[in-house]
């Protein structure tokens, strides 16, 4: 069953991503097996059951049958849940990043000039990674390299941030 249902997935017939979201209560949480996308949990839980209760019914002696599935269950729960914790820290949590998160933070401008056609500037986002993004202003500010700039749009048909000078606040004061 594991097997056909990956097969599915790499056709394209199935989400591989369902039942991801890190915290939703859901019943995989209550089992301490959320914070992973649930077809990984409910693979490993199967494939773990299935190769406990094989060994179990080859070894099981004076144990009856019954027994065996519940303990294969059992050890299964137990293997999977220690695969999971550090399966949570590896996936992300959380929206994907995107652009528009920029908006709102101040920029350094790295190209001579920042026209309404033109410009560049660098943007340090909160986790500490830093971009170069396209820039434009609607003013004529003087914009030029090494001054810092507020992006306060995303414009995503050109696929820029409009910016104004820092200090426009304080302008005329």
């Amino acid at each position: 069953m594991v097997v056909g249902f990956w097969l599915v997935v790499i056709v394209g017939g199935a989400d591989p991503d369902a039942g991801s979201e890190a915290s939703d209560g859901g019943p995989l949480d209550f089992a301490g097996l959320g914070g992973v996308p649930a077809p990984i949990s409910f693979s490993l839980l199967i494939a773990f059951a299935w190769f406990a209760s094989l060994a179990g019914g080859e070894f099981h002696g004076p144990i009856p049958l019954w027994a065996v599935l519940i303990a294969a269950l059992a050890v299964a729960w137990i293997l999977t849940r220690i695969l999971v914790i550090p399966l949570r820290k590896m996936l992300p949590d959380g929206p994907d990043a995107s652009r528009a998160d920029f908006v709102g933070l101040t920029c350094i401008i790295r190209t001579g000039r920042v026209t309404d056609t033109f410009g560049q500037a660098e943007v340090h986002a909160p986790d500490g990674s830093s971009a170069v993004v396209q820039v434009r202003q609607a003013g004529t500010d003087d914009l030029r390299a090494g001054s810092e700039a507020l992006l306060y749009d995303f414009d995503p048909d050109g696929e820029f941030f409009w910016v104004v000078p820092t200090d426009i606040a304080t302008r005329g004061h």
